[in-house]
């Protein structure tokens, strides 16, 4: 600190927890920055970036004190491979398949090896179910590598992703989704929205492309129902609802019609389902970050009317005896609060004063309309 400090007017330090953030005012001498200065900065041991909202000639640096965490590696590839191989399964039935809902668990064995053999090669054989598991699995990756890329951006203490497998007998997709965890204090709104909106952005990049292909492989069947596409669960139709995005895609790739999506396509509408779900302004959520990184402590009375709104949802859901989906609004109401401890408000930054810039006030209101284009109010109907 003592090189560049000669650089600086007058500088302020906040050490919090593993890391010191030094909030500096360049002498406008060395603004621009200086030759000099710049040296200095490619020298320094950590991420720097200008903080030009709060005026010219404001720099922020960031030191790590100690060690970094070492990960356990090995625990998340064996999560990643065992939620690779339950997504497999699911895409699989979601393909046709016989094998039983409750694979591997409702498999009888004393029928012997050759009966589990059949099985498993039936696994293996399903190209679908295969590239249902290979969308669904890129997607999930690039969303939580966006939050993870851009958090090691800023040397957070950031854990790899976590996958959480689910046999299909307890979760029809094979999974529960993923998480990373960001064990250090967020210096300022602006690292909490770039982190915040990375993941959703990554994520759904990867869905676009999924949906596209998989729509073109997707066909029109003559029978109407609820909504214009559905796909198959054993011997019931699972019809899913349509977000602007899905309406725009399904019309102009696949036409009128009601559409049975392949697997593929409903990897891609898993896709953008889950980037609206994270992008609700609720708590924890990547769009609690975002909203809060854009309106500061306000975000606590939005959060609070978003999250009766999805009561109401479910409510309305009752209402119209789709029981599934009123379930699950009230769950996901609840998965909100578990997050946030009880709570709506989002926790403070360290310095929350601290203004974004207006290239980062317009990222944010593209996110936030990105949720707009994902959202849909009713995603599913049993039939």
């Amino acid at each position: 600190m003592t090189e560049l400090s000669r650089y600086f007017l007058y500088w302020r330090t906040t050490i919090a927890r593993d890391r010191e953030v030094i909030d500096a005012v360049v002498d406008p001498a060395h603004r621009g920055p200086s030759p000099e200065l710049q040296q200095s900065l490619d020298e320094w041991q950590g991420p720097h970036y200008w903080s030009r909202a709060d005026g010219d000639g404001r720099l922020i640096l960031i030191r790590l004190l100690g060690s970094p965490q070492r990960e356990r590696w090995w625990l998340h590839a064996l999560l990643f491979v065992l939620t690779f191989g339950t997504v497999w399964m699911g895409g699989t039935l979601l393909a046709g398949s016989s094998l039983p809902l409750a694979f591997p668990f409702g498999v009888d064995y004393t029928q012997g090896s050759a009966e589990l053999g059949r099985l498993l090669s039936e696994l293996l054989a399903s190209q679908q179910g295969f590239d249902f598991a290979m969308a669904l699995m890129a997607i999930l990756l690039a969303h939580e590598s966006g939050h993870y890329i851009l958090a090691r951006r800023y040397a957070l203490n950031a854990s790899p992703p976590f996958f959480i497998p689910a046999p299909p007998v307890v979760n029809f997709i094979g999974t529960f989704g993923a998480f990373i965890r960001v064990r250090s204090p967020i210096a300022d709104r602006r690292q909490l929205l770039d982190v915040g909106a990375a993941g959703p952005w990554a994520g759904f990049a990867v869905a676009l492309i999924a949906l596209v292909v998989g729509l073109l492989r997707s066909q029109v069947v003559g029978d109407a129902g609820p909504t214009s596409q559905f796909v198959f669960l054993g011997p019931y139709r699972l019809y899913l609802g349509d977000s602007p995005i899905m309406m725009l895609l399904r019309g102009e790739l696949v036409g009128e019609g009601t559409v049975l999506l392949h697997p593929l396509a409903f990897a891609g509408w898993l896709g953008l389902f889950v980037t609206m779900l994270n992008l609700l302004p609720l708590g924890q959520l990547d769009g609690g970050h975002v909203l809060y990184a854009l309106i500061g402590k306000r975000q606590g009375s939005v959060s609070a009317l978003v999250w009766i709104g999805v009561v109401v949802l479910g409510i309305l859901a009752a209402r119209e005896s789709s029981f599934v989906l009123a379930l699950f609004w009230w769950m996901w109401a609840f998965v909100v609060l578990i997050l946030g401890r009880g709570r709506l408000v989002h926790p403070h930054v360290l310095d929350r004063h601290r203004r974004l810039p207006v290239s980062r006030r317009l990222y944010g209101t593209a996110t936030i309309l990105l949720l707009v284009a994902t959202f849909s109010p009713v995603p599913i109907y049993w039939v």
